[in-house]
Parts: C-alpha cells; structure tokens; sequence
C-alpha cells in the first residue's frame, strides 16, 4: 500500500504547517481563547483563504474535491498547534452531513457558505442519557402540516455557541435506542424556541447544550429523508472518528517533541536528566506508541470513505482504540517526566494532555470500541 502523499497534498502540508508555525504560538493561542466564541476569527477567514473549510466539498461547491487524507493532514497539523477554531464542527461534522446527505438545494445554498468561511456550523446529537450509543435519540420531531416540530435537549455540542446553523438529530418513530426513525433537521440558531448555553471545556475548546420547545422548521430543512438518517449519522461519525484520530497524532507528536528537549534541558545532579537511562527508555515507549498509533492514523484515514459500513466501522473502531491507548501513555507519561511543571497552566504539555484526554471520549472511548471489535468478530 502506497503511504506516500501526492504533490498537491505535500503542497497543502507546508501550507497548513507554516501558517500555523507563523500564528498560533502558545502565547498566541491564549489570546485568541480570549476572543469571542473563544477563537480567531481572522485566522478563521485565513483558512477560509486557503481552502481548508472547502477541502472535501466538490468544485461547483466551491471545493478542492479532496478526501479523508487531506482532512487527516490538516487536522494532525491543528492537533500540533492546539488550534482552536470550529473547523472540525464545521466543516468536517457539518460539512460532511451536507456533503453526503443533503438535498441538491441544500448543498447549493450551504457548502459555498461554510467553505468560503461565512457559516460556522454545529451537529446537536449527543444526549444526556445516550453515552456512546448513537442511535439513543430521545429529542422528538413530529410531523405538523407541511413543517416539522423539534422538542428536547442536546448536549456537548462542539462550538455550538457559535454556530450560527445547526444540524439536529430527532425521533420521527420508534424506540430510543431504535437506529430507525431517525431524521436530521437544519435548525438556525436564532429560530423560536431555541436557546443555547456555551461554554468552555476542560481541554480549552467550546461547547453548548441545546433547548428545543417548539421549534418548528419547513418541510425542506430536514436532510434526507425523514426517518431514515441512522446510516448517515454513523458514516459521518467514522470520519469524524478518522479526522480526531489524525489531530491526537498532531498532538502526540507535540507532547513527545516537548518532553525529550526538556530531558535534554532538565538538569539533575550536574548533568542533564535525559542522561538516565531509564527515562530513555521511557521516552523510548512514548515514541514507539506515538509510531503505532500514527499508522492507525492513516489506516482510518484510507478507510473513512470505504462504503462497505461493517468493515469500515471494524478499521474506525481498530483505530481508535490504539489512538485511546496511545494517547494515555504519550501523555501520562509526558507529565510524569516533566514532574510538577506539567501540570500547571502556564506550561504546555499540560494543555495537549487535555486534548488527547477529551478525543478520547469523543465518539466513544477504548473500551466502547473494542466492544464494537468483538460484538463484529
């Protein structure tokens, strides 16, 4: 199997790499925390520049007609660089359910938009009650004349503060837990009936839950046909799975270049620590899962499109279990070797051992998928 880049995504890595290289410094990303919606917004409408935000959308869309590989570069590039803005909401979660599931109306009207960097989207799935079973939806859609009526609640909804359009998931029919029966519904943030809550996370992204009591939206907002959305919503979570398994790689390789300068740096009784062979070898276990874990990077990458939706969802769930693992020991060990530095706020490593830790959980964490491997085996 071929693992080399083309020259047009060689050409998108330098890019990606040296705009964020030039911007998004560590003192710089505190700063852009503290701006509205808790990013860039000028950086937003560089990537917007770029073609980043259009990347997987075809060219009459204003796209580049790239794939999960060119998503897989620049997300391990933003994972490096801790990046803040709401490109894997939009246009990897949102981008994706307009791309594959939308009507020709709804392409022509939206992906222009997200791609030229005037749409921020979200996708409000996550319940509550609903852990990491995708299809535990209780939020309801009913049918009411020629529109739909949304009421529930969703919550963690990535850079849902934002959003200025949002993509809902709802019951039509059936039980909770019943992949049938499930719609998706755009949903404007300004629409009656809804209200939202952001916030920041542990990891220093941005989330909201949802409130929906009567919102009423046209016949036309809802993506796809009405009840029938189940496998929409797990090919587009395989990508996602794909994409934040290339960002923990970006990330990792962060964490294990920091810490060896640091063991070069570090000096212990006269000499500097990285000198002590057992924290070689640990530094040695940091590089190997990092390696491991990068070639399931790919492998998910190479594979996010596959549409036979058994064997993908058994290479996705293979992938993010070794990421979950690696990312753990990357991390842990990471902090232990920087010692009481680690762990405070000023430092760095400490924030990229909170993003790895939150891609863990997003989209179900190491034992959740390895139930997946085996219920599939």
């Amino acid at each position: 199997m071929d693992f080399e880049f083309s020259e047009e995504q060689r050409l998108l890595k330098d890019s990606v790499e040296r705009l964020l290289s030039e911007q998004y410094d560590f003192e710089a990303r505190r700063k852009y925390a503290q701006e509205p919606g808790g990013f860039s917004r000028k950086l937003w409408q560089q990537y917007a520049e770029l073609g980043l935000l259009a990347l997987a959308f075809e060219e009459k869309y204003g796209g580049i007609g790239g794939g999960p590989v060119d998503t897989m570069i620049v997300m391990e590039a933003f994972g490096r660089a801790l990046v803040l803005e709401p490109y894997f909401a939009t246009a990897v979660l949102a981008g994706s359910l307009l791309r594959l599931g939308g009507s020709a109306a709804q392409r022509d009207a939206l992906l222009p938009k997200i791609a030229g960097g005037e749409l921020p989207m979200a996708f409000a799935h996550a319940e509550r009650q609903a852990r990491y079973n995708l299809s535990d939806v209780a939020t309801a859609a009913r049918k009411d004349g020629g529109n739909f009526v949304l009421d529930g609640s969703k919550t963690l909804v990535i850079h849902g503060d934002s959003a200025a359009k949002f993509i809902v998931s709802a019951r039509l029919a059936g039980g909770r837990n019943d992949p049938k029966g499930l719609g998706l519904f755009l949903v404007d943030a300004d629409a009656k009936g809804l209200s939202r809550r952001g916030y920041a996370t542990i990891d220093g992204q941005r989330a909201a839950e949802l409130t929906l009591s009567g919102v009423r939206v046209a016949a036309d907002a809802a993506i796809g046909e009405p009840g029938n959305a189940f496998p929409l919503i797990e090919r587009v979570a395989d990508i996602a799975i794909a994409a934040q398994c290339a960002e923990a790689v970006g990330a990792m390789a962060a964490i294990e270049e920091i810490t060896v300068d640091y063991l070069k740096t570090r000096k212990q009784f006269g000499q500097p620590i990285g000198n002590f062979q057992v924290l070689q070898h640990r530094a040695a276990e940091m590089l190997i899962a990092l390696e491991q874990a990068r070639s399931m990077a790919m492998l998910a990458a190479m594979t996010a499109d596959d549409e036979n939706a058994e064997e993908r969802r058994k290479a996705i769930s293979a992938a993010k279990v070794q990421i979950c693992n690696s990312s753990r020991i990357v991390g842990q060990q990471a902090i232990q070797l920087h010692g009481g530095i680690g762990m405070t706020m000023e430092y760095k490593v400490g924030h990229y051992f909170k993003r790895v830790t939150a891609i863990q959980a997003q989209f179900g964490d190491a034992v959740h998928h390895l139930n997946l491997l085996a219920r599939a085996s």
